[in-house]
């Protein structure tokens, strides 16, 4: 391997650390802290490490501060705001062309998914289940933004993915809150099996307002 390909596999991997770092909470929103501190985080080099924090930056995942270090992302209402409003649109533009072009795979295992999930809500035991409220609030909005079938779509939704994750991973979710999710993804699903696109981002919605609501935002 030349040193230019040892170079730019370096600055993959940081992207990469960063990103799982960001994405299970390891960095918080509004968190702040020094290259140095970084790098000892990711236990990758300076130079590779400098490289990730350009790219997140851009993605607007990280505020870097001339002499202070770096900021994660703040979880702000206008913020919430507008990264829930973003997916919504692209969730519901992702239903449109999955009932348009008949592409339902995959959707009766995720209402499985979904109802099973509910279900152990109801008694108490989510905790006992292999993947969280996170994991599973996220694999309707994967499934609907994996239709959207366009490549610079499909990035940006990525990209506001990472974002929603900072935002997911300042508050716990409440027992309450994980039940009504799955219901109203469940009812998503409903519109989605009987092709009823109206029906489908009418639900998606919903889903978006209740979803401010639960975050205190108006």
């Amino acid at each position: 391997m030349t040193q230019s390909q040892n170079v730019q596999l370096l600055a993959v991997k940081a992207q990469q650390a960063l990103m799982a770092a960001l994405r299970s909470g390891q960095l918080r929103d509004g968190q702040f802290l020094s290259m140095s501190q970084l790098v000892t985080m990711l236990g990758l080099p300076l130079s590779a490490v400098r490289e990730a924090v350009k790219h997140a930056s851009s993605l607007g995942l990280l505020v870097t501060m001339p002499k202070r270090g770096i900021q994660v992302m703040e979880a702000r209402p206008e913020t919430i705001r507008d990264c829930l409003d973003f997916r919504m649109v692209l969730d519901q533009e992702g239903a449109r062309r999955r009932i348009a072009n008949d592409d339902l795979t995959g959707l009766g295992a995720l209402r499985d998914r979904h109802q099973a999930f509910r279900e152990a809500a109801l008694r108490g035991e989510t905790g006992n289940t292999p993947d969280g409220p996170i994991e599973v609030d996220l694999s309707l909005h994967d499934f609907l933004a994996a239709g959207l079938g366009n490549a610079q779509l499909a990035a940006a939704y990525a990209a506001n993915r990472m974002r929603t994750a900072i935002i997911q991973n300042a508050r716990p979710f409440l027992q309450d809150r994980i039940i009504s999710a799955m219901e109203e993804h469940l009812a998503i699903m409903d519109a989605l099996e009987r092709h009823d696109a109206d029906a489908a981002t009418g639900a998606i919605r919903l889903h978006y307002t209740q979803t401010l609501r639960w975050w205190g935002v108006t």
